[in-house]
């Protein structure tokens, strides 16, 4: 196995930790801020998961990584322009990208439990268009 397939299943494994560990927060009736900031950590958690694999398939592809400070964004687009994701992908995960950076900047007890529902809800049917965008851009690219 080699280190690109070793990188991308240990990331694969940890985002699929922080999904069980949302659906658990998701699950909880009463959601306290407490409940909500965990929620919006495994949010983030599992967006650092799909950035760090964008950054190793573009790194073995000898592609610049972004080092802007708004390289998350410039990931994002770089992805996208490399035919690693499609545009649709791209326009969800940019949902995620922009929620990362309220995450970083707010304080908890600013998040909104609509927000984060939503999110939280449609990032599991996301991560599984992701993982078959990603396999098949590994597969057609001989990566």
């Amino acid at each position: 196995m080699d280190e690109l397939t070793e990188q991308i299943l240990a990331e694969k494994e940890n985002v699929d930790i922080a999904l069980n560990n949302l659906k658990t927060a998701m699950a909880r009736t009463e959601k306290t801020v407490i409940e909500l900031a965990a929620i919006a950590t495994f949010l983030h958690n599992i967006y650092n998961g799909i950035e760090n694999i964008l950054k190793q398939i573009l790194i073995s592809k000898d592609i610049i990584v972004p080092k802007s400070d708004k390289w998350h964004k410039d990931l994002l687009n770089r992805s996208l322009s490399s035919g690693i994701i499609s545009e649709e992908l791209s326009k969800k995960l940019y949902k995620y990208l922009t929620f990362r950076h309220f995450f970083i900047h707010a304080y908890g007890f600013m998040l909104d439990e609509k927000q984060l529902e939503s999110l939280a809800n449609d990032i599991p049917k996301i991560w599984q268009q992701y993982l078959k965008e990603i396999e098949h851009f590994l597969k057609e690219s001989d990566l």
